[in-house]
């Protein structure tokens, strides 16, 4: 037995005994080069597991031994593979970034809890994605969401404390809901592995247990992915958090929870039940439409540089949303193309506004006139990831808008197509407001304000070059996506 059989339990254990250890150094510098050790080996792992799946199919790990459905199952599939590779890559750039940011942000005394915390969200967001066993899902779920709201809460604004209430309420909401509606199938067919619950499921799914089960999970979820109209607690979240936390969490929490959706409709409740028995691919695209006009509507109001991207992330998820609920492997592709452009489009552009925050202690519109002058490569940086958000060809954001228009077009859906466009348009406004007053309005700020620091720019630039790549040769993303939607929808690819 080598070490590469064991890195579906390593890519879990490694992060989550890295965190108790930050508490027990204390010393910021020293948790920061632990938790970036921490990065590049999580996200090695996940390049071998993505390798691995193509090359072998589907991975299964028991733990302890025990076989699944006795035992809990870790299992890697072209999805899970595809989203951990979401996860370790984001992690690894936003930390770098970190470094100056903490420091400047979140008060010395806090900082190895900040690297504790950060290190404990990585880990439940990584078991979340690997597991195969939906209890064991609900306890990382956990594990990622108490250290967000503690992660929130370091903001240095006082308004952080309330923002991180309000995204505990909501996300125990949505936890609660989630567990319920686990409990219902585990009382109707005696088990929590997926797998199983699968097989077993055809048997009972017209019982009324059954379909609560389906809405309780179904809306538990919908809440930790901020769908509209659930979305209530993602604006203050993100805006009032330290510059770094808003990276990763823009980047993965919402990105895992659409993967919990997924798993639930098409691997738990299968593609025949959820598409064709029940109507919850109407809903959820009727949801995800008004995500995409509501939250771009609001965004171009907004004069809070963080709370209209935060807007703009509530429309990219209903993008996502619109995708998944198709039902086809085109529809699918798009959603999953997108969860990773909009995770590399929006970390770039939060950290591009940290960027800003460390030299200009503001992230109000009125505040960054004439930057562009001041601070060339973050605001270029910034216009990049705008572009990519638009969907701007060469950007990848162009490729997951082209992937959901002609999946719309194979199913004659044209108000799809329509609401993409007016929300690529909307995109526009809001993203030519931030242009215009920081390239064509004068700077009257102070005199010393200058560059970010390289530390800051070259991981806000990696993912910028990323987010071009991607756009340029999507065969990598798609290729993974694709055959992940074909596993899901049980076609060939």
């Amino acid at each position: 037995m080598t070490l590469a059989t064991h890195y579906p339990i390593l890519q879990v254990v490694i992060p989550l005994l890295a965190a108790p250890a930050c508490v027990l150094l204390k010393n910021p510098r020293a948790c920061w080069l632990l938790t970036m050790l921490v990065m590049l080996v999580s996200l090695g792992i996940a390049g071998q597991l993505v390798w691995q799946t193509s090359e072998s199919g589907v991975i299964s790990y028991a733990i302890g031994g025990w076989a699944a459905p006795w035992g809990i199952e870790y299992r890697v599939d072209a999805l899970s593979s595809y989203v951990l590779l979401i996860i370790t890559t984001i992690g690894a750039l936003v930390l770098p970034f970190a470094a100056r940011s903490v420091a400047d942000e979140i008060n010395i005394k806090m900082q190895y809890l900040f690297y504790a915390a950060f290190l404990l969200c990585y880990t439940g967001m990584l078991g979340i994605t690997i597991t195969g066993d939906a209890f064991n899902l609900f306890v990382f779920l956990e594990i990622s969401s108490l250290s967000s709201y503690a992660l929130v809460s370091l903001g240095k604004d006082r308004r952080a404390l309330s923002a991180a209430f309000q995204y505990l309420i909501m996300g125990t909401l949505g936890a609660t809901f989630y567990l319920i509606g686990i409990g219902l199938l585990y009382m109707m067919t005696g088990t929590l592995n997926m797998a199983d619950l699968a097989e077993r499921l055809p048997a009972v799914n017209e019982s009324r247990t059954v379909l609560t089960a389906l809405a309780f999970l179904t809306v538990g979820i919908s809440l930790k992915l901020a769908l509209f109209p659930l979305h209530s607690w993602l604006p203050n979240a993100y805006t009032y958090a330290p510059s770094a936390v808003s990276a990763l969490l823009a980047g993965t929490a919402t990105k895992v929870a659409a993967y919990v959706l997924l798993r639930v409709l098409f691997t738990i409740f299968g593609v025949d039940f959820v598409l064709g028995t029940m109507p919850v691919a109407e809903i959820l695209i009727i949801l995800g439409m008004a995500a995409i006009l509501i939250g771009s509507m609001v965004a171009i109001f907004q004069e809070n540089l963080k709370r209209l991207l935060a807007y703009s992330s509530i429309a990219q998820i209903g993008y996502i949303v619109v995708g998944i609920s198709l039902g086809t492997v085109t529809g699918l592709t798009a959603g999953l193309v997108h969860l990773f452009n909009h995770a590399i489009i929006k970390s770039a552009l939060f950290m591009a506004i940290g960027c800003i925050i460390y030299r200009l202690n503001s992230v109000l519109i009125g505040d960054i006139a004439g930057l562009g002058k001041r601070m060339p490569w973050t605001m270029a940086a910034f216009v990049a990831g705008g572009v990519s958000l638009i969907g701007v060809p060469l950007t990848a954001g162009f490729i997951s808008k082209w992937y959901l228009v002609l999946a719309a077009l194979d199913k004659g859906y044209w108000p799809i197509v329509v609401v993409v466009l007016a929300g690529s348009l909307m995109a526009v406004v809001y993203i030519w407001r931030i242009v215009e007053t920081a390239y064509f309005k004068p700077y009257n700020g102070p005199a010393s304000i200058s560059e970010a620091p390289l530390t800051m720019l070259i991981p806000t630039w990696l993912l910028i070059m990323v987010n071009f790549y991607v756009g340029i040769d999507s065969s990598l993303t798609a290729g993974i996506a694709s055959k992940a939607a074909a596993q899901l929808l049980g076609v060939s690819p």
